[in-house]
């Protein structure tokens, strides 16, 4: 535990002289959630779900953090009166972890968190324009609407709003709710690729289509953000985010995806975030499906991080 009794992740004892290998960053945002609500709580629970979860990976030689040195920082928050005040404050609290010798774990707060970030990697070494960064999106939406409810920054418009950024591709995994307008900009705009839900789960013929997304992943080239929407999972595995959707991923699904994506040789993985997190009114099986989640990647930087310097 932090002085004062805030939680770390993993539960592990830090150090808190950097520099560190991985920092977490908890963004509580919650301004535009459209059903369910909880988001602003559920960084917070992540992090003390994940201190129930085994150090343990497979992938790994040691139990975590295998020597690497890893950082739960001060959570955001900001007074800021308006939606867009509060992503530019977001923007400012991430942008000092946007380089090359660490790594950015987000926990969120709706999934318009993502937005700042992207902004926020404007000023990453070695992302030269946004036209080389391919994102990641495992959501069960699409999130490229116009607006929502009236507003062009909500989550359910930030992979829209992240394109019009500049953002040069967007690969979507296990989308299965989405809208007649996001469904014609799936169809012509080239920078999106989705693999449906439908098409990679369904029988028969879901386990080739399911290969073949996952060996696709082997093909990206250049910087990668991962963008994990909880809901993207199985609504039986976190049912309390705000718009669980049956249909979805199960946890082993999401670990392959992880995996391949971390262990491509062509791409890099500069940062994660993990969004949506609405911890349980009873039970706690969302935000330990998030812990797990968030843990996995983890494990994953750090195998890349061993390789390397092995």
């Amino acid at each position: 535990m932090k002085e004062g009794g805030a939680p770390r992740f993993l539960g592990l004892d830090e150090d808190d002289v950097g520099p560190w290998d991985v920092v977490v960053l908890q963004v509580p945002l919650e301004v535009s959630v459209s059903y369910g609500e909880g988001t602003e709580l559920g960084p917070k629970a992540c992090v003390e779900a994940s201190s129930q979860v085994e150090l343990h990976d497979p992938i790994l030689a040691k139990e975590l953090p295998c020597g690497y040195k890893i950082l739960t920082a001060e959570p955001w928050s900001s007074e800021a009166p308006t939606l867009r005040g509060q992503l530019d404050s977001i923007r400012e609290y991430v942008k000092g972890w946007m380089n090359d010798f660490q790594f950015p774990l987000v926990l969120g707060g709706e999934h318009g968190i993502l937005l700042p970030i992207v902004e926020a990697i404007q000023n990453h070494e070695i992302v030269p324009e946004l036209s080389d960064l391919t994102i990641v999106q495992v959501d069960a939406h699409a999130d490229l609407r116009d607006e929502l409810n009236g507003e062009r920054f909500s989550h359910g418009t930030v992979i829209r709003r992240s394109l019009e950024l500049g953002v040069g591709c967007v690969i979507q995994i296990g989308i299965r709710a989405f809208s007649a307008e996001e469904g014609s900009l799936i169809d012509s705009d080239e920078r999106i690729h989705t693999w449906f839900a439908r098409d990679l789960l369904s029988t028969p013929g879901g386990v080739t289509k399911w290969e073949e997304m996952i060996a696709s992943l082997s093909e990206i080239e250049g910087p990668v953000w991962l963008t994990f929407d909880v809901d993207g999972l199985d609504g039986s595995l976190v049912p309390s985010t705000g718009t669980p959707v049956p249909g979805g991923l199960s946890h082993w699904g999401a670990v392959e995806i992880i995996e391949s994506l971390f262990s491509s040789e062509k791409c890099k993985v500069i940062g994660a975030d993990i969004n949506e997190i609405v911890p349980d009114t009873e039970g706690s099986l969302t935000q330990f499906s998030a812990a797990l989640i968030a843990t996995k990647i983890v494990a994953c930087h750090i195998s890349e991080l061993s390789n390397i310097q092995g």
